[in-house]
């Protein structure tokens, strides 16, 4: 496990900087209030001296009450003012972090996310991001005021009876040696804390994200299990620092408690011997009270800095990673959409994945414009890898995939992006209106656009079973629509931008025949000139397609178009018989 460094803070500088004259007054407004307060047993001598003495007289002590309410308004004001200005300062920082954060990870490329959870990811940029914030606000805060007031007290102390205030604070080395010891032992134990809430928090999201599966399966008490387990284990770690501070803390009260001791014990002698006045005595006393809370906010700073640096590593490890996948220093410029011909062209294209073997082996074809292809194969070919490569998901090698006739190594990744409409497997919807959902797909989508790509995709259609039409919001990950719902509204998303390649990786499986046969008959009517490619299990949904490509273990084995592909007597022929004998089956029955 990596140790956290406070050279993690330097990452915050830029930050700091930015707000330095906040905690510039933020910090004069915290000394101003320790100043005060150093005046408060200076009040109280007086007053005990004044009654001790027998010269006692109501307008002294109304003199000296009106100087204690000046201080105590004075300490208000202060401590409203450096509030304001330093923990203002710290939630600005955790806010422009917190956006740092997010902004950079979607700049992250896709095998970031195959190696990190979710989970922990969120963790960081809430736990952890928030430990920072009070490492840089309350956390400075210890460490200036427990600075500015031990180093007074010490001084008022022995200016007014050196030998008392000696033997008095000979027990706080002692509390020294101990916050130096505690303080290495809270990062390590602290970042297990973090590492462990990370594992919760990715349990948490496992489960809610595969509720249909686990009520299906009936498999909640296995799920609660799970969770109990990595809650047991958060706060097994949260414990292990509870120990720390339990025995911290009552042992820096013990060490504190003795400098009350001695004091009564010297500081008594002396008054008796009348070497010091009873007022002295009491300020002494009050001093060293308040000499308990720099001891104890030594603790606290020392918990909250160790803390922060830990949690600022965690983030700064995310910060740090530089995505795989980024457009080229110069990008060439790309050429006119439907200027060039082939639309889609592989030379040789070989790709493994790291650690593993070949997904692609030798791939060379080329795909003209305006054509509608299919991509057929069985699981595991590397049909998906191959659409991946196309727009840089995966980065194939260099000079293996171009697009309108220039390698995509050489596009502006949005350009190239931008080109391609795109409806992944999976069918990922947002928790939003079915209208928003369709509308991602083109930031500008006006209600036409997004009428016809609904119509597009036949979703249009079942706009009277949804309770408030277009604006009906699906839930979570689409969880209200059925599967073919889901799709439909994928494929809505990637066609309301009009592009220029439109790629549906088997995006029709959970739609019916018919629906199917009305899909493909509106993209054929609708996207003439524009280049569409279509990976589909079902024969049927390849049948009109202009060409075909059968994959088997990452090579190409067959191309062509399907009739050629049906005379061939190869994998097409061998699915499209296979499926015609279910057809007939089913419709036996």
């Amino acid at each position: 496990m990596q140790k956290a460094s406070l050279k993690e803070f330097r990452s915050l500088i830029p930050y700091l900087s930015r707000y330095r004259w906040r905690y510039v007054l933020g910090f004069l407004c915290l000394i101003i209030v320790d100043v005060a307060q150093i005046f408060i047993p200076q009040c109280i001598r007086q007053a005990v001296d004044l009654i001790s003495s027998g010269r006692f007289n109501w307008h002294s002590v109304l003199v000296i009450c009106g100087v204690l309410l000046g201080i105590a308004l004075v300490i208000s004001l202060g401590r409203f003012l450096w509030r304001f200005f330093i923990h203002g300062s710290s939630r600005r920082i955790e806010t422009e972090l917190r956006d740092k954060l997010f902004s950079h990870l979607l700049t992250l490329s896709y095998d970031f996310y195959q190696k990190n959870k979710i989970g922990d990811l969120m963790a960081r940029g809430t736990n952890d991001i928030n430990a920072v914030r009070m490492s840089i606000g309350m956390g400075l805060v210890a460490l200036i005021d427990g600075t500015v007031m031990a180093s007074a007290i010490l001084v008022i102390m022995f200016m007014q009876d050196a030998r008392t205030a000696a033997l008095a604070i000979i027990p706080l080395p002692l509390i020294t040696i101990l916050i130096l010891f505690f303080g290495s032992a809270v990062g390590k134990r602290f970042r297990r804390a973090q590492e462990t809430y990370s594992s919760m928090s990715d349990t948490v999201q496992e489960t809610f994200a595969g509720i249909r599966v686990i009520k299906s399966f009936v498999k909640e008490w296995w799920f609660i299990k799970k969770f109990a387990d990595t809650n047991d284990d958060y706060k097994d770690a949260n414990m292990a620092l509870v120990k720390i501070f339990g025995v911290f803390f009552p042992l820096i009260s013990f060490l504190s408690g003795l400098t009350t001791l001695i004091l009564l014990l010297v500081g008594g002698q002396r008054v008796v011997e009348g070497l010091m006045s009873p007022g002295e005595l009491v300020a002494l006393f009050s001093y060293l009270q308040m000499l308990i809370w720099p001891m104890l906010g030594a603790g606290f700073m020392v918990n909250m800095i160790q803390r922060g640096a830990t949690s600022l590593m965690r983030v700064n490890e995310i910060l740090n990673t530089k995505p795989s996948i980024t457009s080229p220093d110069d990008p060439v410029k790309a050429p006119a959409a439907g200027t060039v011909s082939p639309a889609i062209e592989l030379r040789d294209l070989t790709f493994a994945y790291p650690g593993g073997g070949p997904v692609l082996r030798d791939i060379s074809l080329a795909i003209p414009r305006g054509a509608m292809v299919g991509i057929l194969g069985k699981t595991g070919s590397g049909k998906s890898t191959m659409l991946k490569a196309l727009v840089r998901l995966v980065d194939p090698p260099e000079g293996t995939v171009f697009a309108e006739g220039v390698d995509v190594r050489l596009w502006d990744l949005k350009e190239l992006r931008g080109r391609f409409g795109m409806t992944p497997q999976d069918s990922y919807l947002f928790s939003d209106s079915i209208k928003n959902n369709i509308s991602y797909g083109a930031a500008r989508a006006g209600e036409e656009q997004i009428h016809k790509a609904a119509e597009l995709s036949s979703i249009d259609r079942d706009l009277e079973s949804f309770s408030v039409g277009w604006d009906t919001l699906i839930g979570e990950r689409g969880l209200t629509l059925s599967g073919g719902q889901k799709q439909r509204v994928a494929i809505s998303r990637a066609l309301v931008r009009d592009p220029e390649f439109l790629v549906l990786d088997d995006s029709l499986s959970a739609v019916d025949a018919e629906t199917e046969r009305r899909i493909l008959n509106m993209l054929l009517a609708n996207r003439r000139g524009k280049t569409t490619l279509i990976v589909s299990h079902r024969v049927s949904t390849l049948h009109n397609a202009d060409q075909v490509i059968v994959l088997d273990q990452g090579r190409v084995s067959e191309y062509g178009t399907p009739q050629e592909l049906i005379s061939r007597g190869g994998f097409y022929s061998q699915m499209a018989e296979l499926q015609q004998l279910e057809q007939a089956g089913e419709g036996d029955r």
